[in-house]
């Protein structure tokens, strides 16, 4: 049984480079999705729902190796990052009780919505994590985008997102979606310098 990378498959949108802000068409995919608000540094907030959707995306992997005989990594979470008006958030400062942000982790296209809702049952019966009904499943289509790879901390991004901005303002477009963030390294063990995030803005 091959096992499917999705980091490698769709390399250009999962590894970027950290020189340069690159432009990339990012397809409509399928992702578990869980909202919140507040400041993500607040664990009670943000780890009961990396939590969900990590509890499901396992339930799934283990289905679609168990039912389609497709096996493949589970994929990092991801972020979308706003305050009220659709504006981009601002990491560097410090009141972050505002911002609003939806956790999401992509699921292969084989994967279905019948399938998630199944997993939510069984995980249900086994772990029940908190939040759990709050996670859904749903196709998000960004498009035209512009990103690149930030290393370091989180509080230190911004540079990063001024470039990704400047280059959509050289190419004469505007912003259009959410701010996005990919998080490549495990926030838990990585020490902060070497913590890779990818960083993309959807613009048109």
């Amino acid at each position: 049984m091959t096992k499917i990378d999705f980091k490698k498959t769709l390399k250009d949108l999962y590894s970027p480079s950290a020189k340069a802000v690159v432009e990339v068409v990012v397809p409509a995919m399928n992702y578990i999705m869980v909202d919140g608000t507040g400041d993500p540094n607040d664990q009670t907030m943000f780890q009961p729902r990396v939590e969900a959707l990590y509890s499901l995306s396992y339930n799934l992997k283990f289905a679609g190796k168990g039912q389609l005989g497709q096996d493949y990594t589970v994929m990092p979470v991801e972020g979308l990052w706003w305050v009220e008006g659709n504006l981009p958030v601002d990491p560097t400062t410090s009141d972050r009780n505002t911002w609003k942000w939806t956790l999401m982790v992509m699921q292969p296209d084989f994967i279905t919505q019948a399938m998630f809702d199944a997993a939510v049952e069984a995980v249900r019966a086994k772990k029940n994590p908190t939040l759990l009904d709050d996670c859904r499943f749903e196709r998000y289509d960004e498009g035209r985008s512009a990103q690149t790879l930030h290393i370091g901390p989180y509080s230190a991004e911004k540079p990063t997102i001024d470039c990704v901005h400047a280059y959509i303002q050289k190419q004469g477009g505007k912003p259009t979606l959410k701010h996005h963030e990919i998080y490549l390294s495990d926030a838990r063990k990585a020490a902060p310098e070497k913590m890779r995030t990818v960083i993309r803005q959807p613009f048109g």
